[in-house]
């Protein structure tokens, strides 16, 4: 592998976490992961955290937006 192609890889994986965080600061100030299914225990020094609604609808979200986009590539063939 030359120094180009790493470099552009590693310039992809900036963008992509770059992306991912700023998609979690937005979700996190519109109230997600603070759902009626996420369930938090809290004892003492320990917090054990489970985000069961939050993670079920982030792959709800996530499955129709791949859907969407797959099909419309399959459209332009």
């Amino acid at each position: 592998m030359d120094l180009i192609t790493l470099g552009r890889a590693i310039l992809v994986i900036a963008v992509v976490l770059m992306v991912a965080g700023v998609l979690m600061i937005g979700l996190g100030k519109l109230g997600m992961g603070r759902l009626p299914g996420d369930i938090s225990y809290h004892q003492g020094n320990v917090k054990i955290y489970f985000p069961i609604a939050s993670s079920i609808l982030i792959s709800i979200i996530l499955s129709v937006l791949f859907s969407l986009i797959l099909w419309f590539a399959g459209r332009g063939r």
